[in-house]
């Protein structure tokens, strides 16, 4: 089963800060711990929204509209995923469990979901 670990962006994220050394350090003990484990698929961070386009579709059989960032919604963008191969759910939500705080301060949210 396929599964995206979907880091939800934060106001730190968005403003382009890096996370700190002790946080980056935990991240990329998580990740091999993924890679040893012979689970992980991918794993990417992504830029601020700020550095983003969205295209939209308003209106049926229209031209679609593109709008450059930012966007000011943070609890509804992404800032980075981890793709996951696993045998369960719940071992899906085990590994996700297990994920250091993406965003630290306890900013961090993290949005399971299976892929088709």
């Amino acid at each position: 089963m396929l599964f995206m670990l979907i880091v939800k962006a934060s106001k730190n994220s968005e403003a382009g800060h890096l996370p700190s050394p002790e946080l980056m350090e935990a991240m990329t003990k998580y990740n091999e711990e993924l890679v040893n484990a012979g689970v992980r698929v991918m794993s990417k961070g992504l830029h601020p929204s700020s550095k983003g386009i969205r295209i939209s579709f308003p209106n049926p059989g229209e031209e679609p509209m593109v709008t450059e960032g930012p966007f000011t919604e943070t609890q509804e963008l992404i800032a980075g995923f981890i793709l996951i191969e696993v045998k369960s759910k719940q071992e899906a939500i085990d590994w996700a469990m297990r994920m250091p705080d993406p965003q630290g301060f306890g900013e961090g949210q993290i949005e399971l979901r299976q892929v088709f």
